[in-house]
C-alpha cells in the first residue's frame, strides 16, 4: 500500500518517467532548417518513412527555412522537451556559433545530440586550365602567387568554404574565397573555369571529373572514397596529419529531453541508418551512412567546434 502511494506521488509531481514509458503517442516532427530538396530534406523523409514503420507511429517532416540554418534550428532548441520534435542539421551546429556573433540560442547548451546521420566528403577540384596534376603542386603555385587562386562555395561557413580555409591554415598558403548564392552558380563558374580551383562535394564533383571537366586532387576525409579509389587524401597528398573536414547531417533534440527518449530515438534511428536501402540513399547523396551512439555524437560536434572555431577566428570570417 505504501509503494502505490509514493508511486502515486511520483506520477502525480512527474517525477516518474512517465512519458518516456509512453513514447510515443503521437505524431514526431523532423525539423528541417533548410528548403525542401536539399541534402538534409532526403535524409529527413528516408528516415521518417524507416521510423515511422519500425515505431509504429508518424514521423513527419517539416521545413523551417533561412538564417543559415539559424531559424530552424532555434525552433527545436526552444520546443518542448519530450522528443516529439527533433531538428536534422549539419556543420552550422558546430560553426555557427563562431560565424555569428550572437545566436538566440546556444547549440552546446540548448540541444542534445541523438545520432550522427551521415559524412559528406569533399573533393578538392581544379579547372583543366590551372597547370598542376597535384595537391603538392597546387600549394606551390599558391606560395608563388598568394591570393591569386579563387575558389568559391554556396556561401560563408559551407563546409566547401571552411575546407579551403583549413587547408590554406594547414600549408600556409594564401587562397581568396568567393561566396555564391547556392551551389549551382558556384559550380557552374568552375565548371565554366572562372573558378580554378574548388572544394566540391562528392557527387557533385563526381559527374565533372568522370566528364575530365574538373581534375580530381584529393578528398578532404580522413580515407579514400571508393567512389574515386585512387585519388588521395589531403594527408595522404602533403604528408599532413589528421586534416579532415566533411559534412555531416545529425539528429538532436531540445535539451532536457528525457534521457531514455534520447535513446530510443538513437536505437530506431539507428536501425533505420543499417537498412541497405537508406545506406544506398546517402551513397547517392554523396555520403555515407554512420550511426552510433549519442555520446559518439557528441565528440563530433565537440571537436568541429573547437578546431573549426579556430580556424574561422584565424580567418577572421563572419556571416553576412
Amino acid at each position: 500500500m505504501q509503494r502505490r502511494h509514493i508511486l502515486g506521488w511520483m506520477a502525480l509531481s512527474g517525477t516518474a518517467p512517465v512519458l518516456a514509458q509512453s513514447f510515443p503517442s503521437k505524431p514526431i516532427k523532423i525539423i528541417v532548417p533548410a528548403p525542401p530538396g536539399g541534402t538534409a530534406d532526403i535524409f529527413a523523409r528516408a528516415l521518417a518513412q524507416r521510423m515511422q514503420a519500425s515505431m509504429n507511429n508518424p514521423v513527419i517532416v517539416e521545413y523551417k527555412a533561412g538564417a543559415a540554418t539559424n531559424i530552424g534550428t532555434d525552433y527545436v532548441a526552444k520546443a518542448a522537451p519530450d522528443g516529439y520534435t527533433v531538428l536534422i542539421n549539419g556543420i552550422t551546429l558546430a560553426t555557427n556559433p563562431a560565424l555569428f556573433a550572437k545566436l538566440p540560442f546556444n547549440p552546446a547548451t540548448d540541444l542534445t545530440p541523438i545520432i550522427e546521420v551521415a559524412s559528406m566528403v569533399n573533393v578538392i577540384t581544379v579547372h583543366p586550365s590551372l597547370p598542376v596534376n597535384t595537391l603538392a603542386e597546387l600549394i606551390d603555385m599558391a606560395r608563388r602567387s598568394p591570393g591569386k587562386i579563387n575558389h568559391g562555395s554556396p556561401g560563408i561557413g559551407s563546409s566547401g568554404h571552411l575546407a579551403g580555409e583549413l587547408l590554406a591554415y594547414r600549408s600556409g598558403v594564401q587562397l581568396t574565397h568567393i561566396a555564391y548564392q547556392g551551389l549551382a552558380p558556384a559550380t557552374n563558374d568552375h565548371v565554366g573555369g572562372t573558378l580554378p580551383l574548388g572544394f566540391v562535394n562528392l557527387p557533385v564533383a563526381l559527374q565533372f571529373v568522370r566528364a575530365g571537366k574538373l581534375k580530381a586532387l584529393a578528398v578532404t576525409s580522413l580515407k579514400r572514397t571508393a567512389q574515386l579509389p585512387d585519388v588521395p587524401t589531403v594527408n595522404e597528398a602533403l604528408g599532413l596529419k589528421d586534416f579532415e573536414l566533411n559534412g555531416w547531417f545529425g539528429l538532436m533534440a531540445p535539451a532536457r529531453t528525457p534521457a531514455d527518449v534520447v535513446a530510443r530515438l538513437q536505437a530506431e534511428a539507428d536501425k533505420a541508418l543499417r537498412d541497405p536501402a537508406f545506406m544506398e540513399i546517402v551513397k547517392t547523396a554523396g555520403g555515407e551512412a554512420v550511426g552510433g551512439s549519442s555520446a559518439e555524437f557528441d565528440a563530433r560536434i565537440r571537436r568541429d567546434r573547437e578546431r573549426l572555431g579556430e580556424v574561422i577566428r584565424l580567418a577572421r570570417i563572419k556571416a553576412e
